[in-house]
């Protein structure tokens, strides 16, 4: 049986854990902050535990550590990170640059059972959830083994999976990254982005404040059914009043995302039709043009169409944002992660010319 790894663990266990050894309970939120502020990755390099302190840790758990199979880097600038899980399995994270900091984005399943019709994670189908410690790993390998590291200061969860189908073990993440102890990162500067599960909208609302974005990409129920299966499940009567129920600071809305897809839901008259739906909810829109991807059959809008789109939305008074999309090239922007090698799909030679490293995981 493997030794207990402590990066799945949040503070309150972890001292359970140090006292079940016969040592003092404080060591936990030492060993905490070795492992999230420091980048420890074994108990030797914590030198402020005695010698016999650190044999005992060492026998008795571990420290987990993904391995970084790969990076590459896209033409603007984003960075894509292939992490191999213990058995095998590979995820994704994407960091993003901003004009002052950097955005990750982290993956909470090893592919996704959700069956998105425009996304290419989907394709590679369900393998499993993460556990808490492959989650937050993603953030602590990215923070202290790349360059971009110290910049990263908000946190996305919108890689692979759906976040809330994996809901108890992205709760606990969370709660490591917001520690005093652990990673220490406001929930403010955390957005968790959904396909629309109601009931773990209204749950997360109780037990958590980070920020909420919902993955919509069609204002009715006919078309998304076609390109979301989880609305034959959770329509979008269920999936508006679950966003009513999400507590929100004054200042903070809900966004929602929607990928504009040439000819499936991209005309004014959809526009004019979220307008209708969605006009007493405190939200914001992000305007994604489609994101092609290898063997997809749809296409991005012509961009007049986009801005036609959009003008409908500001004119009635939304807030809506056409989001770039960034790191296209290497299949990291939104609905482009699939957790293979890049040779896989678009040949060596691609992965040649989008400048990716190797590095020693």
């Amino acid at each position: 049986m493997p030794l207990a790894d402590l990066k799945d663990m949040a503070l309150e266990e972890i001292e359970a854990f140090v006292a079940s050894l016969g040592k003092e309970k404080y060591r936990a939120r030492q060993i905490m902050k070795w492992i999230y502020q420091q980048g420890a990755s074994s108990f030797e390099e914590m030198t402020n535990l005695s010698k016999e302190v650190r044999t005992v840790m060492a026998k008795e758990a571990r420290i987990g550590n993904l391995e970084i199979v790969r990076t590459e880097t896209s033409g603007d600038g984003t960075k894509k990170i292939l992490f191999r899980l213990e058995d095998g399995l590979l995820i994704e994270s994407v960091l993003i640059p901003g004009a002052s900091h950097w955005t990750l984005c982290v993956s909470t399943q090893a592919g996704c059972g959700m069956g998105c019709a425009f996304c290419f994670t989907a394709r590679s189908g369900f393998n499993r959830n993460l556990r808490p410690a492959e989650i937050v790993d993603q953030i602590v390998q990215a923070k202290f083994r790349t360059e971009e590291g110290p910049g990263i200061n908000n946190l996305v969860l919108m890689g692979m999976g759906e976040p809330l189908d994996n809901y108890d073990n992205v709760l606990k993440a969370i709660a490591i990254i917001n520690s005093d102890y652990g990673l220490a990162l406001s929930p403010r500067k955390i957005t968790l982005s959904t396909c629309g599960l109601a009931p773990g909208i209204e749950r997360l609302g109780r037990e958590s404040a980070v920020n909420l974005a919902v993955s919509l990409n069609a204002p009715d129920d006919r078309r998304r059914n076609e390109l979301m299966p989880i609305n034959r499940k959770y329509p979008l009567a269920a999936l508006i009043q679950a966003c009513k129920s999400y507590p929100m600071p004054r200042r903070r809305r809900i966004t929602f995302e929607y990928i504009l897809i040439a000819g499936v839901n991209d005309s004014p008259a959809d526009a004019k039709l979220l307008v209708k739906t969605f006009g007493g909810l405190r939200c914001k829109f992000n305007l994604i043009a489609f994101n092609e991807f290898p063997g997809c059959p749809f296409k991005a809008p012509d961009p007049r169409a986009i801005e036609a789109f959009q003008k409908v939305l500001v004119d009635h008074r939304f807030t809506a944002v056409l989001r770039q999309s960034r790191g296209k090239d290497i299949l990291a922007a939104c609905g482009q992660l699939s957790g293979r090698h890049r040779a896989e799909t678009a040949g060596s030679e691609d992965v040649k010319k989008s400048g990716q490293t190797e590095q020693a995981g």
